[in-house]
């Protein structure tokens, strides 16, 4: 590991601090280091409030100021050259005068996307752009794939028997445990919006809410012809004109804890990013069928917990 990457390494811990409180900011991390070690370091904890480099130079001691000269500032994501709810981190850089700028990625976001980099750089400050770049832009998957899709980034989450039924001969069965229940409540804690079908809503009656953790409960959306929702036309295709109402509704993330009709339908559309599918060691015999991982699927972690198997699982690139 270089020392850039163990500095960017920093930023990245920092930031995934504002998970629940940044959104719809990205989280951001930022770290200043001049003679081989951190004098400062700080995190974007709140939207409205100071961004990841504020907070660092906010965090510098009076006794190591005369050390920013010299000192290179880390950020997981590129300084913003915009007035906000905050006034510019590009131009706060080029104030503290320091020498080095190290960035983990370029932000997508219209009104930065390069311009926090060359104002840094029409300024005489030397600027490494790309430290642990997928790891920064995996941190902030949802914002990125929102600016850029202009669409929310799109989770599916299912449960299973271990012969691949979702349901026990189309009643509702319970696979996951207290432990795996509490991790699906986490996961809705960091997501902006949650959605079912209609046989899922009237057959369950899902909360879909956080009680078994703590944080804001999601948006929550039911799939229903007879009630339609968000303004969508179901004589017309639905999930497009899902995506562009939330879209417009500034909802950065949705999770997908539908049927396996409401679940094929995203998959069969190519609307997702990720799934998280628990598997039960329970055998049915009979059900019905947990959605296919399509060929874009690719299974990036196994979990074993409390004897059920949890696959992370990401669509191709």
């Amino acid at each position: 590991m270089t020392t850039d990457e163990r500095y960017m390494r920093r930023c990245l811990q920092l930031a995934a601090n504002g998970l629940q409180n940044a959104r719809p900011n990205p989280m951001v991390g930022a770290v200043i280091v001049a003679e081989g070690r951190i004098i400062g370091e700080g995190y974007h904890v709140r939207c409205g409030e100071g961004h990841a480099e504020v907070n660092a130079f906010a965090s510098v001691k009076d006794a190591d100021s005369y050390l920013l000269k010299d000192a290179t500032i880390y950020v997981s994501l590129e300084p913003c050259a915009h007035y906000g709810k905050t006034p510019p981190c590009a131009e706060l850089i080029v104030r503290k005068g320091v020498r080095r700028c190290v960035v983990g990625c370029v932000d997508p976001f219209a009104k930065v996307s390069g311009r926090g980099i060359a104002i840094l750089r029409e300024a005489g400050i030397e600027v490494t752009v790309g430290v642990l770049e997928e790891e920064c832009k995996h941190l902030n998957r949802r914002f990125i794939t929102f600016n850029q899709l202009r669409r929310p980034y799109v989770t599916l989450k299912w449960a299973q028997s271990a012969d691949g039924f979702i349901d026990h001969d189309g009643k509702a069965y319970a696979f996951s445990t207290p432990f795996t229940r509490m991790l699906v409540h986490k996961l809705r804690s960091e997501t902006d919006a949650i959605l079912v079908g209609r046989v899922t809503d009237e057959r369950e009656h899902p909360l879909l809410d956080v009680r078994h953790w703590s944080g804001r409960s999601p948006m929550r959306i039911v799939l229903d012809s007879s009630r339609p929702c968000l303004g969508i036309d179901f004589s017309l295709p639905v999930l497009q004109q899902l995506m562009d109402a939330l879209y417009e509704r500034k909802i950065q993330s949705l999770l997908v804890e539908g049927g396996a009709t409401t679940l094929r339908h995203f998959i069969d559309s190519g609307l997702w990013d990720e799934m998280r599918i628990e598997i039960s060691p329970v055998l049915l015999g009979k059900g019905t069928p947990a959605p296919a991982l399509p060929k874009a699927a690719e299974v990036m972690k196994r979990d074993q917990i409390d004897g059920n198997i949890v696959l992370y699982v990401k669509k191709k690139e």
